[in-house]
């Protein structure tokens, strides 16, 4: 007498369905000792219940006027508990994949991003991994995981505009570097790196509109001011001009 699914949550609810013989005119439906609810007789061979609460293995069984069945193993599972994202924001656009950490995970069937849910993979009890769906707006948004056990909510991942790059404000300095520059754009918050020439310059977020960076050294001429985040990359070219100092 198969029985699917074979699992669910330990605070009941789960929806299984029972397939076997001789199943007419069934009066109850048993998990363990517990009567489960919402019994129907779909057909001879088959009937649905909706399982109580309960922890741990138990046994199936069904009564008909003909006597009760041997049991059939129900497996109880708990609740997920997520721990933590290996990664917090990406793209708007989404398609990076992150891994989720925690405990119950080895039964997951789906992981929402803000409502917009995804099939994950699961590597282990305590570990999957799942590809970021697109998001709607940049911004935080919710992840909850699904497992036999039930959803777990907690987490927040954040979606990332692609950033962009306006003024360079002053676009030249010395080649010595040193030079307080405030670059303005969109979706600079995020960021993860400035570059002037391909070298990282220390910076400040001021808001989402507006950086604080110090260039670096740098070789006499032109160079591209570069801003990253997790959503990519905006280039401003030949942005900033570094200068000679004088010589006597």
């Amino acid at each position: 007498m198969p029985i699917s699914p074979n699992q669910g949550s330990t605070g009941g609810g789960t929806l299984v369905t029972i397939t076997g013989t001789n199943l007419s005119d069934t009066s109850a439906v048993k998990f363990g000792n517990k009567p489960a609810t919402a019994v129907t007789q779909v057909s001879p061979t088959q009937v649905t219940a909706v399982s109580p609460s309960g922890t741990g293995s138990v046994g199936v069984t069904v009564t008909t006027p003909g006597g009760t069945s041997n049991p059939v193993p129900f497996f109880y599972v708990g609740a997920p508990f997520k721990s933590s994202l290996g990664t917090t924001s990406g793209p708007l656009a989404g398609g990076n994949t992150i891994t989720l950490t925690g405990t119950g995970l080895s039964t997951a069937t789906s992981v929402s991003f803000g409502g917009v849910t995804a099939n994950p993979t699961v590597n282990s009890d305590s570990s999957l991994s799942v590809t970021v769906p697109p998001g709607a707006v940049a911004g935080p948004v919710g992840v909850s995981v699904t497992t036999a056990g039930g959803t777990n909510n907690g987490l927040t991942y954040t979606y990332v505009g692609s950033p962009t790059i306006g003024t360079v404000t002053p676009t030249s300095g010395p080649a010595s570097g040193g030079t307080a520059v405030t670059i303005t754009g969109t979706n600079l918050d995020a960021t993860d790196s400035v570059t002037f020439g391909g070298t990282p310059a220390p910076f400040s977020v001021i808001n989402a509109g507006t950086l604080s960076a110090v260039t670096p050294p740098g070789t006499e001429g032109p160079v591209d001011v570069v801003v990253t985040n997790p959503a990519g990359s905006a280039t401003a070219d030949d942005a900033f001009t570094y200068v000679a100092g004088p010589g006597i």
